[in-house]
């Protein structure tokens, strides 16, 4: 009897100090939570299959803080109530030091009351449309400062083509209505005319794209150049991109620039009739770095097919992963708390030939690359920034999100401060 109350005694003088539940664990847990089945897991499969890759070479490393790690795998199956519970399960069943996970931003947005009620950290690995910052979220993925906009400008610029007239095309839900109302914004600041914009959502899954893009067609008969922005997420883009091709629609007639393609969701597609459409990213598989090389090599080795592509997300993960591995090195537990803190600053080199660092709103510094479709199913880089951008949380091109800016560092904290004119930000609203 009193070797174990002695020993619970011990357990709670050790759980009281500081120890998390998580760390008493004889492995540290690492959550996953992607679509495996649904309209989305043509995207997001992948990404748990990148996952396991970063946890078995860290394990092959040692592991972290003496420890193994393990990760635990959910299929929220692209049901979106479905993401909240698969999150509060693994932040208070399975005791996850971290979460990795989401693609949409309607996921992102179930699960964010789950992490921030339960102090958990996600590590987000997809470009969104911003205008949110969260201290239990990493953005690892692109803001619109680092996707959206400077992939107009280029279609703006004589070497993009010149365009005049814009169809801005997405899947019906926040990340689209939300980029396009950024991309609207910054439209008009250019001189363009709300005539010489048409804008078209459709739901998640669509397979009938005949007469929407009949439709772009005969916009972009009036005579001024036209170029198409495509939000369209997931298996959608198959018979869209299928449906361009059947009605003749070329690159250098009417270019579509894509937010939410890449390679893994062409390697399902026919690309010989969609050469010369674009794509924005902050990484390409075909980009010729040392690092890079590596990483696809490590890819190619672990998942067993050479012909397994990379992608943007893929990288984005690479880096989330590291950083939160320095982090927690850094502060020697998995704390939420002490890891959150240790993230910003922390820098881990991307795949592109720079480096990525961590900002005190929790977005990344990132390259921007415009790519082209070619015959292999691979982009060609037609431009790219010529250093790392820092991603911003709220939109300089909405008036009520100009006005706002984001730090999480201690001990001021908050994600939604009026920016300051002299001395400490003022939260919004005071």
């Amino acid at each position: 009897m009193k070797k174990t109350l002695a020993a619970l005694g011990v357990a709670g003088i050790l759980l009281s100090g500081g120890l998390s539940r998580a760390e008493a664990q004889e492995t540290i847990k690492v959550g996953v939570l992607h679509s495996l089945s649904g309209t989305m897991a043509i995207s997001e499969t992948t990404l748990k299959d990148v996952m396991l890759m970063l946890v078995e070479d860290q394990n092959k490393k040692g592991g972290l803080l003496g420890k193994k790690l393990e990760p635990v795998v959910v299929d929220p199956a692209s049901n979106w109530p479905l993401f909240a519970e698969k999150a509060r399960e693994l932040l208070q069943k399975d005791k996850v030091a971290a979460v990795f996970g989401c693609w949409t931003s309607v996921s992102r947005k179930s699960v964010l009351p789950v992490f921030e009620e339960l102090n958990g950290l996600l590590f987000y690995p997809v470009q969104y449309e911003g205008e949110e910052s969260s201290r239990n979220v990493f953005y690892t993925g692109a803001a619109p400062n680092q996707q959206a906009i400077p992939a107009v400008e280029y279609l703006m610029s004589a070497e993009g083509g010149g365009a005049q007239r814009w169809v801005l095309l997405g899947t019906d839900y926040v990340y689209p209505r939300t980029t396009n109302k950024i991309l609207r914004a910054f439209l008009k600041s250019k001189g363009v005319a709300e005539a010489d914009i048409m804008e078209n959502y459709t739901p998640f899954g669509h397979s009938d794209w005949q007469t929407i893009v009949a439709d772009v067609k005969k916009f972009a008969s009036a005579g001024k150049k036209t170029a198409v922005v495509s939000t369209i997420n997931g298996d959608a883009n198959v018979p869209f991109y299928k449906e361009l091709a059947n009605q003749g629609i070329k690159a250098d007639e009417i270019p579509v620039v894509a937010f939410s393609v890449g390679e893994e969701e062409l390697a399902g597609i026919d690309t010989a009739p969609l050469v010369g459409h674009l794509a924005a990213w902050n990484y390409f598989m075909s980009v010729d770095t040392p690092a890079n090389k590596d990483f696809i090599k490590n890819w190619h080795a672990f998942i067993k097919n050479p012909k397994r592509v990379t992608n943007d997300p893929m990288e984005a993960h690479f880096i989330g992963f590291n950083m939160w591995v320095q982090a927690v090195q850094q502060a020697g537990t998995t704390n939420v708390d002490a890891v959150r803190q240790a993230m910003y600053g922390q820098k881990v080199k991307n795949l592109t030939g720079g480096t990525a660092e961590m900002h005190v709103n929790h977005h990344l510094s990132k390259p921007v690359l415009i790519g082209e479709i070619q015959p292999n199913g691979q982009f060609q880089v037609v431009w790219q920034t010529k250093g790392e951008v820092v991603g911003d949380a709220w939109s300089n091109f909405i008036p009520e999100s100009a006005k706002l800016t984001a730090d999480w560092t201690y001990p001021w904290v908050c994600g939604n401060c009026e920016k300051p004119k002299f001395g400490a930000a003022v939260p919004a609203g005071l």
